[in-house]
């Protein structure tokens, strides 16, 4: 090792022993996780009722603060399995959200993600932390396309939700993102069982888009690209006429 080196490691050490972090204001840092699946031909998620001030009993998304030894996929993931019950689903990171006033609290940033999930998923997750944990809740997407913006979550009867803080942006983020990717990623990968039928795929794809898709068009389109593979399988119990079952043409046979 040269002096030269020796002496910018030396430099190094005394600057990192003399410095003071506390000059510096620092915020925190949080995560919230979307979870997005499709049921009954909408687009659902989970939310929790807060109990604690601040936005008490209000609806939110589920979060939490970074810890200071952890990455923030780790924190997401952490995220998932101690307040929803769920491991090894599909995540991404969506947006940072950093306006100043998110948070009376304090300062906090939140790095957003989504995860995308099968309806029987997350429907054992709710069912298993019961009224306690997050609920299971439909999405009302007011615009059209990705002009993107709010989204409101509907309690049982059809009314909105009072969230907290800012997570209709959040989810209005997350369905923007789901739709803008769904026609070059196989979004349904993980929306759906490893067997489907290309109506249990348009129905997906109604979902996330809003709006009703042409049958033919859609099956057409769907096997040109090669997206999916056949089973040779066909759906039992539904009728004298059951549907061919396929799958994705990236995942495995069973």
């Amino acid at each position: 090792m040269s002096s030269d080196t020796r002496s910018a490691i030396a430099g190094e050490e005394a600057f990192l022993a003399a410095y003071d972090a506390a000059q510096y204001p620092r915020p925190s840092v949080a995560v919230d996780v979307v979870l997005i699946t499709v049921h009954d031909g909408g687009l659902w998620t989970l939310l929790g009722r807060r109990e604690e001030h601040p936005a008490k009993d209000r609806w939110a998304l589920p979060g939490g603060f970074v810890e200071m030894d952890e990455s923030l996929d780790a924190a997401a993931e952490r995220v998932l399995t101690e307040k929803v019950g769920l491991a090894d689903v599909f995540t991404e990171q969506l947006f940072t959200f950093g306006s100043p006033d998110r948070d009376p609290r304090t300062r906090v940033i939140s790095v957003a993600y989504y995860a995308l999930v099968e309806p029987a998923l997350l429907e054992r997750a709710s069912a298993a932390r019961g009224d306690a944990g997050h609920r299971r809740v439909r999405l009302a997407v007011p615009w059209q396309g990705e002009a993107g913006g709010p989204v409101d979550a509907l309690d049982a009867h059809g009314s909105a939700l009072p969230l907290a803080f800012d997570h209709a942006e959040i989810l209005g983020m997350a369905v923007k993102r789901i739709r803008g990717k769904l026609d070059y990623a196989p979004i349904g990968f993980a929306l759906l069982p490893t067997a489907f039928s290309l109506r249990d795929l348009r129905i997906v794809h109604e979902a996330i888009l809003g709006r009703a898709l042409n049958k033919d068009s859609f099956r057409r389109r769907i096997l040109d690209r090669g997206l999916v593979v056949a089973t040779g399988k066909r759906a039992a119990g539904v009728g004298h006429r059951p549907p061919e079952l396929y799958r994705f043409a990236d995942r495995p046979a069973a």
